[in-house]
């Protein structure tokens, strides 16, 4: 089952709703996401990018997860 840009972008957005948040990806499996989120700050990458798979909620766990693949970017604001 596929999920579209719309609907990771609001998983996302219940997790970090102040973030500036861009999602593409057209085949519903293979996406991109970049979170840019006070919260990320003072955190390393690693801490970061738990943080936004923990947001996903499952969604990409294991075989059967509706999102195969995440490219993600997370920082700080500047």
């Amino acid at each position: 089952m596929a999920i579209h840009t719309e609907e990771l972008e609001a998983i996302l957005r219940e997790s970090f709703p102040d973030a500036q948040i861009e999602v593409a990806g057209a085949d519903g499996v293979h996406m991109s996401a970049m979170v840019i989120d006070e919260s990320f700050r003072g955190k390393n990458r690693v801490q970061q990018q738990r943080a936004v798979y923990a947001a996903l909620k499952g969604k990409m766990d294991g075989p059967s997860g509706e999102l195969h693949a995440l490219a993600l970017t997370t920082r700080a604001p500047e």
